[in-house]
């Protein structure tokens, strides 16, 4: 019986050891057949590969991502790669076919030796999202063939995409997109060879991401050859040139994306009901024209984008019948007149963006559009309650700005539970009651300037009301700092600009948002200073602090360390600098101007801050030397030291400001000689020095005076003697030429980095005080096609330069008030933008030329006090100059002047037509005509006289007989 039952019991055991070996065959297969053993040589290859990199955290955007080759070296697997994260292998041969590191926060180079390339048989390569340090892609990359997916987006790669790719003819799939690096420098090139030559063998592609890669070119009309293309993205390629319309046609084709290429023009197609497209964004090119009806027939589009083009005419009615719409961008376009009424059956749309397209009528229409995350109606003539849209109880973002829009029902936005971002600016609002929004908890960002509201005065508690991010109350007619500001302590941007807050900033206002608060702007208010002036301004983050236009008085208050834009310009502070300002080495604008500051400017002022753009000092009582150290290297765009009581000479270092766009050293009691070392600084455009006491010539044979941007020079009211600076003029491009299409504000951008989510940009505008049209006029904007001489008030002898009459952009002209003779050049006839000329107060004789009716747009003339004879022309603007233009040559005659003119100074009949067509040549002009001609005459005679010697008979027999 025992041994029976030990019989048993080793049978049992048997088989289920058996059992359980024939079941670990089966999971060992299993796992085989899953996890293929790879080739040693492809493990080897992909460790090789790691070994070159190392992991940097902050190389990936993807907060979700981790270190995949991070796991390579810790897996107990004897180095079977088939198992390591983000390896593909074939289930068959082992060999590595899929390698995806994508989002891996790999840093380092990729070069031509990598031991990447030695997999061979790989189908699939993804690197995007890491950092590979700006390497070039090697060419060895055509070392494998079997690639159908290629990704390299989001990694750090530049320089010229290897013409190597092509010959990749498998690939169906490439993205290169995104290849920027943080300093925004470097990046993908797709340029010689280009984009043609990279397609060339690439007739399989289906998608194609070339975003931000630098391509240049005309889009290539091989394009339309790729028939199975299905995603076509090329977004802030540099593409210019009419856009191929066959592309819109491509059969399998549901993306399309070139936006952001400015040059880039074409036009809408008729569309097909056939046509796949889904996505179709064009937004910021050129693409101009209607939009046809056919758009109505893209039944599958769910994402269209056509904002900052250049469309016009109505918007068609079938743009309705796109019921699949999510996101749809029309902003910025030239669209005649139209209503809202055919987006209301868009029922499915997320995001709607439609400013400034011409939009009237009332906002109501929209309130079916339930599920908005994002409504922006801006810029438009929208009129009527805001109440409707309060049933759009997802939106997220809401901009009515610049609109005629009437205050809603109290309480009304209550609704907009989860509103975080709100613009009612500049429109009808009146009475609007301030705490409705601060009772919505999600808000972050509300901008209500330029509208009347009814602010809470009472002292609310702290825990009632929202903390925002971002407040906007300018042009509101606030009295007093809104109390409720006690409590806000997450601000970011304060702006309470252009009220009429009175008295001092309060004491509990240095407490507000110590930590967070970046912009704070309190420009052209009543404030007259701080209830307690601490040392330096108590906010740790601030970036720009605005207090211009106010009436404060005392000393100079300093901001905090971090401040990048400081203007306190147009007050009534008093006292020198204070020494704590040099520590401010984060300035990009330090703008004091137009105070009664007093002393020296001190001497670290010239080079206290490596990233300082504008300095301006203009308006106070500053004494003593110009600074002399400006370093090398120092980005300096504007220097405006005018309107003090500097002495002293120019400092030479000045020369160092390599990227000065404007000086201004005007209204001082500087004594010196002209500064030729001028020429250095190339990229100047302004140059003042008015009203010193500069004396001597202008000109050295031996120095260049190029200046070749310069379009304004003011030297008038100093001692300049000798010739006027002829030789200079013909190097002054930027007078030359007047192209009002290129025009725009002359400005400097300060684009530093924010933070909590935002970006800080600043556009500060250049100003100047110039003589036009006899008055002394300031500029708060200057254009930079305005083009001005000022010499007058010095003493400059001789005649008048031929070579001004080759500055044909040149709008005001004055050499009044020197010693100036000769006659005036007719070819100043040939500057037809002058508005401004001013010739008085000299020695000039002779008539005034008939040429200068031709100026039609000349709204000032004064040649007064010289010695001119002859009759005054008339015809055109010279109808329009009264007496005081003329007084002084007792030799003019004819209207407007009492003396009449005889027949013999009668001026000939002038045929207005032909003058227009006709262009009037300097002396200078004629000197070369006439060499021309004489040279002309001389080889003529030369040829005339060989044939007659050499050819007499024949001459004769042809010429000489009749």
């Amino acid at each position: 019986m025992g041994s029976s039952l030990h019989l048993f019991l080793f049978m049992h055991l048997l088989f289920l050891s058996l059992s359980c070996f024939h079941l670990i065959i089966i999971i060992a297969n299993s796992l085989s057949a899953e996890q293929p053993l790879c080739h040693a040589d492809e493990s080897s290859a992909l460790s090789q590969f790691n070994q070159t990199f190392s992991i940097n955290k902050s190389a990936s955007s993807d907060p979700s991502s981790h270190p995949k080759v991070a796991s390579w070296k810790l897996r107990g697997d004897g180095g079977n790669c088939c198992s390591w994260d983000g390896v593909e292998c074939d289930e068959d041969t082992g060999h590595v076919i899929g390698l995806d590191l994508s989002s891996s926060f790999l840093h380092g180079s990729i070069n031509s030796s990598s031991s990447l390339f030695s997999l061979v048989h790989l189908q699939r390569l993804n690197l995007a999202d890491n950092d590979f340090d700006n390497s070039h892609i090697p060419s060895e990359i055509s070392h494998l063939l079997e690639l159908v997916s290629l990704n390299l987006s989001s990694s750090v790669f530049s320089g010229q995409v290897p013409l190597e790719i092509s010959k990749l003819s498998k690939l169906v799939s490439i993205d290169l997109s995104f290849n920027v690096d943080s300093a925004n420098s470097g990046g993908l090139k797709l340029e010689k060879p280009g984009l043609r030559s990279l397609l060339q063998n690439l007739t399989n592609l289906k998608v194609l991401r070339l975003n931000d890669v630098s391509i240049s070119s005309e889009v290539p009309d091989t394009l339309a050859n790729l028939t199975s293309l299905a995603i076509l993205d090329l977004e802030n390629c540099g593409l210019h040139g009419e856009f191929p319309i066959s592309i819109f046609y491509l059969p399998n084709l549901q993306v399309l994306d070139v936006s952001f290429n400015g040059y880039l023009t074409g036009h809408l197609p008729e569309f097909h009901p056939s046509s796949p497209l889904q996505h179709l964004m064009l937004s910021d090119t050129s693409f101009s024209g209607k939009l046809s009806d056919s758009i109505g027939n893209l039944n599958f589009l769910n994402q269209l984008d056509f904002s900052g083009c250049y469309f016009s005419g109505s918007l068609p009615a079938s743009l309705g019948n796109l019921t699949q719409l999510n996101y749809v961008s029309l902003s910025s376009n030239k669209f005649n007149v139209g209503t809202l009424q055919l987006f209301s059956k868009l029922t499915k749309l997320i995001e709607l963006f439609l400013r400034d397209i011409n939009l009237y009528g009332s906002v109501s229409v929209l309130s079916n559009l339930t599920q908005l995350i994002s409504l922006d109606l801006s810029s438009n003539h929208l009129s009527g309650e805001i109440t409707h849209l309060t049933n759009l109880t997802h939106l997220i973002m809401l901009d009515l700005s610049i609109n005629q829009l009437r205050s809603p029902t109290p309480w009304s936005f209550s609704k907009l539970k989860n509103l975080q971002i709100l613009y009612l600016s500049f429109n009808n609002l009146r009475g609007l009651d301030l705490e409705i929004f601060l009772m919505l908890k999600h808000l972050t960002l509300l901008d209500l300037s330029g509208n009347k509201l009814t602010v809470p005065t009472k002292r609310t508690s702290n825990n009632t009301l929202n903390k925002l991010n971002v407040l906007e109350l300018n042009s509101c007619n606030l009295m007093e700092f809104p109390n409720f500001l006690r409590f806000q302590d997450k601000l970011y941007v304060l702006s309470l600009a252009e009220n009429k807050i009175h008295g001092e900033i309060p004491a509990w206002m240095l407490n507000t948002s110590v930590e967070t608060l970046a912009w704070i702007r309190l420009r052209n208010n009543f404030l007259t200073g701080f209830e307690q002036y601490p040392d330096i301004l108590p906010w740790d983050n601030l970036v720009e602090l605005e207090l211009s236009y106010n009436r404060l008085q005392g000393r100079l208050p300093i901001p905090p360390l971090s401040t990048s834009f400081y203007s306190v310009s147009y007050n009534r502070l008093t006292g020198e600098l204070p020494p704590l300002i040099c520590r401010l080495s984060s300035l990009y604008v330090l703008n004091l101007s137009n105070n009664n500051l007093t002393g020296t400017i001190l001497p670290c002022l010239s080079n206290f801050s490596d990233s300082l753009k504008v300095l301006n000092l203009k308006g106070n009582n500053f004494q003593g030397p110009i600074p002399h150290s400006y370093n090398r290297g120092n980005k300096l765009k504007m220097i405006d030291y005018s309107g003090n009581q500097l002495q002293g000479k120019v400092p030479g270092s000045l020369a160092s400001c390599t990227e000065l766009e404007i000086l201004d050293l005007s209204n001082n009691l500087i004594d010196d000689r002209f500064p030729l070392w001028l020429g250095d600084l190339t990229k100047l455009q302004v140059l003042i020095l008015r009203s010193n006491k500069f004396y001597g010539a202008i000109g050295n044979p031996k120095i260049k005076l190029d200046l070749p941007n310069l379009h304004i020079i003011d030297l008038s009211h100093n001692g300049f003697t000798g010739v006027l600076p002829s030789k200079y003029f013909q190097n002054w491009n930027a007078m030359k030429f007047f192209d009002v299409d290129k025009m725009k504000y002359m400005d400097t951008i300060i684009d530093v980095g924010g933070n909590n989510g935002f970006q800080w940009r600043y556009d500060y505008l250049y100003t100047m005080n110039i003589t036009n049209k006899g008055v002394n006029t300031e500029y708060q904007k200057i254009q930079n096609i305005f083009t001005a001489i000022d010499l007058s008030s010095n003493k400059f002898e001789g005649v008048i330069s031929e070579f001004i009459g080759n500055l044909k952009g040149l709008q005001v002209l004055n050499l009044s008030n020197n010693d100036l003779n000769g006659g005036i050049p007719s070819c100043l006839g040939n500057l037809k933008n002058l508005e401004s000329l001013d010739l008085s107060q000299n020695k000039l004789s002779g008539e005034i030329p008939q040429q200068l009716v031709l100026l039609t747009f000349l709204e000032f003339l004064n040649v007064s006090n010289n010695h001119l004879t002859g009759p005054i022309p008339h015809g055109k603007q010279f109808n329009t100059f009264e007496n005081n233009s003329y007084e002084g040559n007792s030799g003019l005659c004819g209207d407007p002047l009492s003396r009449k003119c005889e027949k013999s100074e009668a001026p000939p009949p002038s045929n207005s037509e032909q003058d227009n067509d006709s262009a009037f040549p300097c002396k200078v002009d004629w000197i070369f005509i006439c060499t021309g001609y004489v040279s002309g005459m001389v080889v003529g005679m030369v040829i005339g006289h060989t044939i007659t010697t050499r050819y007499h008979e024949w001459f004769i027999e042809n010429f000489g007989r009749k």
